[in-house]
């Protein structure tokens, strides 16, 4: 019985070498994913409602 891993490489064969996954897409995708999280962080900028949230304790009354 072929492990799915096998069967995936062996649907790569029948493409074109370049239609395949490329670590260097890969990277380059998650360095594009990297770069527009942080400008939407820098956008935004939740730093008053993190801190509030996360790191002030609640009144007790």
């Amino acid at each position: 019985m072929a492990s799915p891993a096998a069967a995936g490489s062996g649907v790569s064969k029948f493409l074109r070498p370049g239609g395949r996954l490329q670590p260097v897409n890969v990277q380059a995708a998650v360095l594009w994913g990297v770069a527009a999280g942080s400008a939407a962080i820098y956008l935004v900028q939740p730093f008053d409602w993190l801190r509030k949230t996360f790191f002030e304790k609640p009144e007790e009354k």
